[in-house]
């Protein structure tokens, strides 16, 4: 049975909203990501992350710390899945570090 106005809720309208236009949720996506990414990582890690950027729905991390990225290359499928919970569903389908 379909919804009508009334019976959805506002995070349900905000969801079809941002699946109805790709670039404005790639956009929020971003400064979710972001978001998650400073939460997540604290503020050691994140003082290495020169660059934080999803597109075509991989995640582009660039760290500045060549052992700190090693390290985090090992963990490329368990940040990719944290992201994903927090966003609240499988958008980020791989994780690239440099």
């Amino acid at each position: 049975m379909k919804k009508s106005v009334g019976d959805v809720t506002l995070k349900e309208a905000m969801q079809l909203f941002l699946d109805s236009s790709k670039r404005i949720k790639m956009k929020v996506y971003q400064t979710k990501v972001a978001t998650i990414w400073k939460q997540s990582m604290g503020v050691t890690i994140t003082r290495y992350t020169s660059e934080l950027k999803v597109r075509n729905r991989k995640l582009y991390i660039v760290i500045t710390s060549a052992p700190l990225r090693e390290e985090l290359s090992y963990g490329k499928e368990k940040i990719k899945q944290m992201v994903n919970e927090e966003l609240g569903e499988t958008y980020i389908e791989e994780v690239i570090i440099r």
